[in-house]
């Protein structure tokens, strides 16, 4: 196997045990030595990829909402389609765990919570500029953050048992309405 494939395989390993072990014990047990041992590599091997504990957090929590699947979408279903997506990104074709990793990391760890707000202002904002091409779209944005934010959290860290058992398509149909609202106005 060729020197870079080796090297792009050794850094997904280290990703993946950095991710595995922030979700099953949080940024404090996730040491530069515990990911290294994971992998079976050497912790300078970890350092030289990532840096340091931080560089390492934040590889593992960089996060693509693939907005981008979501192209020029009508205005008036646009709340539905966010819903959708945002599900699919969370647990259908798009999921990974990196999004509820960052989810779970944001209130008590500063790091998560700014890679939270560059989400937010990059990913979301922008694309809800562009989508609507409202002046206060960020602010829109924002409203609309906190429907899909608290969606998550009690469907996918809290398992609050109706929201966990609710359908997809149930959630499309109750919560788009409102997204549509704070997306596109009265």
């Amino acid at each position: 196997m060729p020197f870079t494939e080796r090297s792009a395989g050794t850094r997904a390993s280290i990703l993946a045990a950095a991710r595995k072990l922030l979700i099953e014990r949080g940024y404090e047990a996730m040491t530069i030595r515990a990911v290294a041992s994971l992998v079976g590599v050497d912790p300078s091997m970890v350092m030289r990829y990532y840096g340091s504990k931080a560089g390492l957090f934040s590889a593992a929590v960089d996060v693509d909402l693939q907005l981008g699947k979501v192209e020029r979408p009508p205005l008036d279903r646009l709340g539905e389609l966010l819903v959708r997506h945002f599900l699919a990104r969370w647990e259908g074709d798009l999921s990974d765990d990196v999004l509820i990793l960052l989810l779970r990391s944001a209130s008590t760890n500063p790091m998560a919570a700014e890679r939270m707000r560059e989400v937010f202002e990059q990913q979301i904002a922008a694309f809800v500029a562009r989508a609507t091409g409202a002046d206060d779209a960020a602010y829109r944005a924002g409203l609309a953050s906190t429907q899909l934010l608290g969606l998550a959290l009690t469907r996918y860290v809290l398992r609050f048992p109706p929201m966990v058992d609710a359908e997809v398509e149930t959630l499309v149909r109750d919560i788009g309405p409102v997204l549509q609202r704070y997306l596109a106005g009265a």
